[in-house]
């Protein structure tokens, strides 16, 4: 075994997300103004403005999206959002590649989505990114978090303050860090 001398290092310097083009540098600057102003600032409860809003960076949102004040959101361009689908106080919504609401879903008050994270095997800390899918009726719960590449699938639910870094199977309650499966999800 190598002694702590002899292993690598992480090289921040030599980190390179060059190829990582997440779209226009103007539409960014605008959508950082657009959501500082209008979806994280807790004074705008309008719900239709920040629909329009998301529609017009290139969101698909579809009919009776709930959007509470606190949201930020990293590129409405990479977010389909289905129908009835509902968004809670300060959810942080970092994609960096796509995030898919289905119908019926909820993120509930401070829940974290995340699509990006850094390959920490590598000296360079090479950026990584995948899609996040919460299926029809999936609920994350308050304060959770979903890791880059994982779907919630149908009416699975991640518990408070959970983290899920696998896939969440369907009519399935998780609970902890990591998530592990506690119990079936009956609905009445």
């Amino acid at each position: 075994m190598n002694t702590a001398a002899e292993r690598k290092k992480v090289r921040i310097d030599t980190f390179n997300n060059s190829w990582y083009q997440p779209g226009n540098k103007l539409k960014i600057f605008a959508w950082y103004f657009a959501n500082a102003f209008f979806f994280i600032n807790h004074l705008n409860p309008f719900i239709g403005i920040k629909v329009f809003l998301l529609r017009l960076f290139g969101a698909t949102v579809g009919k009776k999206c709930y959007i509470k004040p606190g949201v930020n959101i990293k590129y409405p361009w990479k977010l389909q959002i289905g129908d009835y689908v509902l968004i809670g106080e300060n959810v942080w919504i970092d994609n960096l590649d796509t995030v898919i609401l289905k119908n019926h879903s909820t993120l509930s008050q401070g829940a974290t989505i995340l699509t990006g994270s850094h390959n920490y095997k590598k000296q360079s800390f090479d950026l990584t990114i995948k899609p996040v899918v919460i299926e029809e009726g999936a609920w994350i719960c308050a304060k959770a978090i979903v890791c880059p590449g994982v779907t919630c699938k149908s009416h699975s639910v991640l518990t408070t303050g959970s983290v899920a870094n696998t896939d969440l199977e369907p009519y399935t309650i998780y609970s902890g860090h990591p998530a592990q499966p506690v119990r079936e999800r009956i609905i009445d």
